[in-house]
Order: structure tokens, then sequence, then C-alpha cells
């Protein structure tokens, strides 16, 4: 997988295909997790990337002549240099979905070459009781669904916790959490850097992506040194 050099474009795309679940003309229909239920997905997503290349989707039930116009203004998106900005046709998107709520934040890939400067341990059914108290007990309902997942133990007990939260056959995205106590310490950054390893082993990229308030979570993107490629936007 290392030897193909994905495109932003291509990375935007392996993004929106682990977020959401697709039909056959490509319309989005519910949030891609992995494990039971089904919430539905955003009416509008937008991949802006670093390279001027922008993907827009569409939820199913979205009009054919709404799409239309849509598209035309994606097609004149700029590259993505901020994450922070919003898209140029930020107001028309809202105005012509009527949207009430938007989302937006910036997309990493996790390089090859990153490795956990801690050690870590995998977490799975067969060690689970062993870690997953004082804070992580929830987990153990996902635990088979969110695999890899991968924790730094202080005190026999998992303190921060990075797995697969969307999950295909060519990228996963990593979902993220570190107990109050722990936070500032680098354990995220450990197990973002363990759970890549594990997701690379398995022959698919690791993608990171966090919104564009949560400073924690990009705080964690700089001190690994991850590859910035575009910013994602929903509108719900």
């Amino acid at each position: 997988m290392d030897e193909i050099k994905p495109t932003a474009y291509d990375l935007m795309e392996f993004h929106v295909e682990a977020l959401f679940t697709h039909d056959r003309n490509m319309r989005l229909h519910t949030i891609n997790e992995p494990w039971p239920g089904e919430a539905p997905a955003p009416r509008f997503f937008l991949g802006r990337t670093v390279e001027g290349t922008a993907i827009c989707r569409f939820r199913h039930d979205v009009p054919e002549k709404l799409i239309e116009q849509l598209k035309e203004l994606c097609a004149d998106e700029p590259a993505v240099t901020d994450f922070r900005t919003k898209p140029k046709h930020f107001e028309a998107y809202m105005n012509l979905l009527q949207g009430e709520r938007f989302t937006m934040g910036p997309c990493y890939l996790v390089p090859g070459d990153v490795a956990p400067s801690l050690q870590v341990v995998g977490i799975t059914r067969e060690n689970m009781t062993e870690y997953l108290r004082g804070g992580f007990e929830w987990l153990a309902s996902e635990i088979d669904y969110t695999q890899p997942c991968i924790a730094l133990v202080r005190d026999n007990r998992a303190v921060s916790v990075c797995r697969s939260v969307r999950i295909t056959s060519r990228a996963h995205e990593a979902g993220l959490e570190t107990l109050d106590g722990f936070r500032g310490k680098g354990y995220a950054a450990a197990v973002v850097a363990g759970w890549a390893a594990s997701v690379r082993e398995a022959g698919r990229l690791p993608l990171y992506s966090t919104s564009w308030d949560n400073l924690a979570s990009q705080s964690v993107a700089r001190k690994l040194g991850l590859l910035f490629y575009g910013v994602n936007f929903t509108v719900t």
C-alpha cells in the first residue's frame, strides 16, 4: 500500500467511503459505524484538498436539481491551505440546503514511519477484562467491531485508547479517547502511532480526522507529523 503513494484526492475518497455507506449511484445512506445501529448520513459532504481538487457526495433523498446546483459550486472550490477556512461557497451551501448544522475539520494520513514513543498494547476480547476498567468499561461492548484497538496502560488499566471507528477494505479512521487525568503526557500520540502501525500491517491506510475546534486532537496530529491532505465539510 505504501508504494502506491495516494494523491490527496484519493485519500479524500477513501475518507468519505469510510465515513458513510453508499449505494450504487454513490449516494450516501448511513454513517458507517462498525457496531450495530445505523444513523443517517448528512445530506451533503464536501471534501476540499490541498491539491485544489474536491469531492462532493449527497444523501440519496437530496433532489437531483439541487445536486446539480451544488456540484457546480463544489467544482469552483479553491485548494485549501488553512483548515479553519470555510468553503468559498459556504453561504450558498447552507442556503440551498436550508442547513441547520454543519461540521468541518482537517483530515490527515498517518505516515508509515510513525512509531509509538511509549509502550502500547492491543486490546481484544481475550484481554479486555484485564485493562478496560476505571474509565473504559463502555468499550467492552464494541471491542469486536473496532479492531485494531490499541491502548496505553498505567497501573494495569487502559488510560488512552485509539481504535478503528470507520472501516473499509482500503482505509480505517481513528477514534481516540484519553481519560481526563492522563491528558497532556504524550499518551494519545503513542496510541495513534501504535494503531496506525497495526492498520498498515493489515494492508489498509490509517486516516485521522477531527473537528476544526478540537485543539487537543490537532496537537496530536502536529506531534506525530501527520500528513494534512484536506478538510471535510458536512451539512445535516
